[in-house]
């Protein structure tokens, strides 16, 4: 007898200011449980969170590392403790208020009709987003879409996903990269070599302006730079799998 998947949604968050309390509000009110990883933060966010760990005893946790580790490593550590609970699944979503809490019924829908399958959101951009951001990104796509011989990533980068948790942990621990912000695109190329079936889910994202507390840690050189380096490691990953992926297509 199958056992039934267990969803937690799983927030990293380092500096978003007041941010934060606004995301994790809304997503407190669906019914799945809540940890928010705060990544070594220095602007007291998590102080602001306190009240909901009385609020919602049961519901929602805090981690809190006492240095910056970086996206993937923060997620990496929550991850093995989610696991160690029994958690088969986590749905990921940034801290800044961009991915809509309202999708997240629909992510789990959609991952308990396939639950050995990842689902990506594919975000669906509203005209006020930065254009360098939404152009910028078809870049990473494309590679993605090339080192896995077009396993079917809709977007490499959008962070609003479900995980199955035992598969996530597997590629985390046969690598020492996707630790900072290459997460996204590296784990769901590793995952797709690992023949996980990928599920595109379009998703509304929203760019608030820094009027409307809207915040980012993106650096454009840095983070780029970042994204070059593992799309070169991706791609002789690549040409090493290619006769298996190869077959595997055909």
């Amino acid at each position: 007898m199958s056992v039934k998947p267990t969803y937690l949604v799983l927030i990293p968050s380092y500096n978003t200011g007041e941010i934060l309390l606004s995301t994790v509000s809304e997503v407190l009110h669906y019914d799945t449980p809540v940890w928010v990883v705060i990544d070594g933060s220095t602007d007291n966010s998590a102080a602001l969170l306190k009240p909901f760990l009385s609020q919602y005893p049961t519901q929602f946790q805090l981690v809190e590392l006492p240095e910056n580790k970086g996206k993937g490593a923060a997620l990496f550590i929550a991850m093995q403790q989610a696991h160690t609970q029994g958690f088969s699944h986590i749905l990921t979503m940034d801290a800044d208020y961009q991915h809509p809490a309202h999708a997240i019924a629909s992510f789990i829908a959609q991952s308990q009709q396939q639950p050995a399958a990842m689902i990506l959101g594919k975000p669906i951009f509203a005209a006020s987003a930065p254009a360098l951001r939404v152009q910028g990104r078809k870049i990473s796509n494309a590679w993605a879409n090339l080192e896995t011989l077009g396993w079917g990533i809709g977007d490499s980068l959008f962070g609003m996903r479900v995980y199955p948790l035992a598969d996530l942990i597997a590629i985390m621990e046969s690598t020492r990269w996707a630790r900072r912000f290459d997460f996204e695109p590296e784990v769901a190329v590793r995952l797709a070599w690992r023949g996980v079936t990928v599920i595109n889910l379009p998703t509304p994202v929203r760019y608030l302006a820094k009027e409307e507390g809207g915040v980012s840690q993106f650096q454009y050189l840095r983070d780029n730079l970042l994204l070059t380096w593992m799309h070169t490691r991706l791609f002789f990953g690549f040409l090493v799998r290619f006769p298996y992926l190869l077959l595997r297509k055909f």
